[in-house]
């Protein structure tokens, strides 16, 4: 008696031995998914009102995205038992074929925005959309940020329209860039805070010499220097009142740094008026041309790298303070050692701690000018700890502020 054979291992006629075995792989393969699907766990995804239904295996595909990790059960309704997302189904039914397939498509009728904002929700990154879709993707993209960018633009000229006399100034002090008579007083005034800080510098060097001493360059040319000087206040006091009144917000303005170095680098010029000719006060007047040098700090308005070190050192004051801190207790420490191990000496220098403080300031930073050297051993071993120190002290704050 002849047994029938299965189907599976009926051969026909002509039929090669590998075709039979590839059949049987067949079987057997689709055998092996059946088992993998029984085995699985089928969940329900509610999407706006709107129920989708897959498998647990095809969501874990993709473990770093929302519904591949287990941030979704946030998101399970045990009442219903199933997942429920506020979202807008129709772009759903396109990221689960994502899930299903690996291939992310993009809706060329589903708007661009709402599409990101849906793929950002799941955290499915778009670099994942499929050849066929991704140019059109990119197209559509670029074309959305160019309508942003000019509805950026006509709303600016919009809200420039409707702004104020006073709000157009300070738009323009801030931003020298907006229009040419900005830009011509920008490059003025910087212009001028050169030659200030210039004029500064050239009257202090010697320009003749009588009776074998040396006249300056200001004291030979009093005159002129004082009217360059003259022509730079203006400018400058001129420009302080005209920021003051364009200012928003006067009294914040006038609390500000910026305003702060504005005054100190005007006002010494209208105190030293009334001080010219008065000799009990003379003295002054000198100490008063010293501020000038602050000048300087206006350059800052015409810096962007000077007001971003501001912004940077005003950020990490705490830590910059926790540094002087720490030197301010070693210099303390070391002078007042170093005062005890060297007061006996004859012709010390070392006469009191505030006298060593130089010292250990100079051995701290690993300066070492020389001018104070310890003559006992104890306190060559106390300078030699202190200057080994001040590495320590100066770069152990940095990563511990940190």
């Amino acid at each position: 008696m002849k047994h029938k054979t299965s189907p599976y291992f009926r051969a026909k006629a002509g039929t090669s031995q590998h075709q039979r075995f590839s059949r049987i792989g067949k079987f057997f393969q689709a055998k092996d998914l059946a088992v993998d699907h029984v085995s699985d766990e089928k969940l329900a995804i509610n999407i706006s009102g709107r129920r989708f239904e897959t498998w647990k295996n095809t969501l874990e595909k993709f473990p770093e995205t929302l519904l591949g990790s287990n941030e979704k059960e946030f998101f399970y309704d045990e009442e219903t038992g199933e997942y429920f997302f506020d979202r807008d189904p129709d772009i759903f039914r396109h990221i689960l074929t994502f899930y299903r397939t690996g291939k992310l498509h993009f809706p060329r009728h589903e708007c661009l925005v709402a599409y990101d904002e849906e793929l950002s929700f799941f955290g499915i990154m778009p670099d994942l959309i499929s050849d066929c879709c991704y140019e059109e993707y990119k197209d559509k993209k670029r074309e959305n940020q160019e309508r942003l960018l000019e509805e950026r633009l006509e709303t600016t000229d919009a809200t420039k329209l409707k702004q104020s006399f006073q709000q157009k100034m300070w738009a323009a002090f801030e931003n020298p860039h907006t229009s040419s008579i900005a830009l011509v007083f920008y490059y003025v005034t910087g212009f001028f805070i050169t030659v200030s800080v210039m004029c500064n510098i050239i009257e202090t060097i010697p320009c003749r010499y009588i009776n074998n001493t040396p006249v300056t360059c200001g004291d030979a040319y009093e005159e002129q220097f004082f009217v360059l000087d003259t022509a730079c206040v203006i400018i400058f006091t001129i420009e302080y009142l005209l920021r003051l009144y364009a200012a928003p917000d006067r009294c914040k303005f006038l609390r500000s740094i910026m305003s702060i170095i504005d005054v100190v680098a005007i006002l010494p010029y209208y105190i030293g008026l009334g001080l010219q000719n008065n000799k009990d006060v003379s003295g002054a007047f000198v100490t008063l041309r010293v501020f000038r040098v602050f000048r300087i700090f206006k350059f800052s308005r015409h810096s962007q790298g000077l007001r971003i070190l501001g912004y940077t050192l005003k950020s990490c004051a705490s830590e910059l303070g926790f540094l002087v801190f720490s030197l301010a207790m070693a210099i303390i420490i070391f002078a007042t050692i170093m005062y005890y191990a060297e007061k006996k000496v004859e012709h010390t220098r070392f006469t009191s701690i505030p006298a060593a403080f130089w010292y250990t300031i100079v051995t701290l930073t690993t300066l070492g000018y020389g001018d104070m050297v310890p003559s006992t051993v104890m306190g060559k071993i106390v300078g030699g700890v202190c200057s080994l120190s001040g590495v320590l002290v100066i770069a152990l704050p940095v990563p511990v502020s940190q």
